[in-house]
């Protein structure tokens, strides 16, 4: 059996979903024209309601919630799978928190009502998948297995058997990508030899709806604040150092818990197993090929320090929608001129941003007593310059940077 589209995404997370409800919201192309390639379909989404909180969150900018808004998604998420919060403080292992050598954001400073929000994973992928499908694209549980490129089109083989055809592929299949692997596009980067460990914890003293960050070392550890008090911690310490940390019980992880935070939140206690994922820095060194193109980590992985990955990908997803909204019709989708100019975009803007969080990685890792002394005054420094402290923030929520005219506007799309 083949069948034709306009468009076909290769992966059905939340960058691949929200690129379709985007694509169909902008009107790219009518209902029954876009599919998404999935190796699972998420289950509905009222099935997981009762369940305990995925151990996978993420920290959505102000950006990504206009973005899922316009996507007819962020309406769906249930209230109880979103956490705003309110201030961000973060200091140098050799500091202390809330200290003059620490820096604290508070969206009151900023006039905002708060910094971003704590979402579930899976809540989110599950809405974002099942949104996808309300606004008309179509889900297909297979993957692929061979591409061919022509002049017109792409056409692939699912490992079902099934053909498909499409005048644009969009890879957005994860780090491990096996679509940018069939397309020829090379990645490079490197391991940081490092584990992020990943739990939810309940702390003898309240989170106060602050996203507290510590920099080790041995790498960071943030906590970040749930809507029922617990917090859900990201610990990133070298790969033979998080082997040990997770075979030990619940009470010894919770006390080298305890001990790395500096008591920032008083006594832990686990409430959920631990989980661990390798770290890296890997981006594509191309972003499209002819009717083809890369989005989120099939481009771009980055350390988790910052929060950005998932941000970073569903801009990626607003700079495509753009460019291809300027396309007349729908033959001219996967113009290689258009893509062109989404990857000279998004490349730098990326590469930038990896390059950024990778050079905080190694600064804060580096043990030369000197240079944590210089980390602590810089902190601090920048907490006492308003002017600077403001922009970081600013770009941290989304709301500065080279951003598409529709995310700048909040709420309205360009005219078609």
């Amino acid at each position: 059996m083949s069948r034709d589209f306009d468009i076909v995404i290769v992966g059905a997370g939340v960058v691949g979903s929200v690129m379709a409800s985007l694509a169909l919201a902008r009107k790219l192309c009518k209902p029954g024209r876009i599919a998404i390639l999935a190796d699972r379909i998420a289950p509905p989404p009222s099935a997981a309601g009762a369940a305990d909180w995925d151990l996978r969150v993420f920290a959505l900018s102000r950006a990504s919630q206009r973005l899922l808004e316009l996507a007819a998604i962020w309406q769906r998420l249930p209230p109880g799978r979103v956490h705003p919060y309110e201030r961000m403080c973060v200091w140098e292992g050799e500091g202390a928190p809330q200290a003059q050598d620490s820096l604290t954001f508070d969206c009151a400073e900023l006039g905002e009502p708060n910094l971003g929000f704590i979402v579930e994973g899976r809540a989110l992928q599950e809405h974002c998948q099942h949104a996808a499908v309300a606004a008309g694209a179509v889900l297909i549980e297979s993957t692929v297995q061979a591409l061919e490129v022509r002049d017109t089109e792409v056409r692939l083989r699912l490992t079902d058997g099934r053909d498909l055809a499409g005048r644009l592929l969009i890879a957005a299949d994860g780090a491990q990508s096996a679509t940018r692997a069939l397309l020829g596009i090379e990645t490079a980067g490197h391991a940081y030899d490092q584990d992020a460990l990943v739990a939810h914890v309940r702390t003898s003293k309240p989170h106060r709806d602050t996203a507290w960050q510590r920099f080790l070392r041995s790498g960071p550890l943030a906590f970040l604040p749930l809507p029922d008090g617990r917090s859900s911690i990201v610990w990133s310490v070298a790969r033979s150092e998080a082997e040990h940390l997770r075979a030990l019980d619940p009470e010894a992880f919770a006390r080298a818990l305890h001990q790395a935070s500096g008591d920032v939140l008083g006594g832990v206690e686990l409430t959920t197993p631990v989980a661990g994922f390798p770290l890296k820095l890997q981006y594509a060194l191309d972003y499209v090929r002819p009717r083809a193109v890369l989005l989120g980590d099939a481009a771009h992985a980055v350390h988790p320090l910052a929060g950005q990955g998932m941000n970073l990908g569903l801009l990626d997803c607003a700079a495509l929608v753009e460019v291809l909204g300027t396309a007349a019709e729908p033959q001219l989708l996967g113009d290689h001129r258009l893509l062109r100019r989404y990857e000279r975009w998004r490349k730098s803007e990326n590469l930038l941003a990896a390059t950024a969080f990778d050079g905080l990685e190694r600064l804060f890792a580096n043990g030369n007593p000197a240079l944590a002394r210089l980390r602590v005054a810089g902190l601090g420094a920048v907490g006492r310059l308003p002017l600077l402290k403001r922009g970081l923030a600013r770009r941290a929520l989304g709301l500065a940077g080279d951003l598409p005219a529709f995310l700048k506007d909040g709420r309205v799309w360009p005219h078609k």
